[in-house]
């Protein structure tokens, strides 16, 4: 089991998708990759959004998936927050169990 291992959980406005993703594609040393979705956040709390976001009860939204040892997902974060600061990016770490490919 990779008890040291992490899924990191970004999401983001649509506006800050080509600054997150370069800043990950970019990082040092370099990731092992990762994953971009869309996604739809849904709530109680809908300030800063559009017209038509509000009418539809939902905001787009873009996500980052990541698998990474644990002390790199915490180094991520700090440099993710100095070097490329955007607002309204909410994040979430999970302990990953296992992880691996089939080929």
């Amino acid at each position: 089991m990779d008890h040291d291992l992490c899924k990191l959980t970004l999401v983001f406005p649509i506006a800050a998708e080509d600054r997150i993703l370069d800043f990950l594609l970019d990082s040092e040393p370099a990731l092992p990759g990762f994953t971009s979705l869309r996604a739809e956040g849904h709530g109680a709390s809908f300030e800063g959004v559009s017209a038509r976001e509000k009418v539809r009860g939902r905001v787009e939204r873009r996500m980052a998936v990541l698998v990474l040892a644990r002390e790199r997902v915490n180094r991520l974060l700090v440099d993710l927050r100095e070097k490329c600061p955007i607002g309204d990016v909410t994040y979430w770490v999970e302990s990953v169990e296992r992880f691996g490919q089939f080929r």
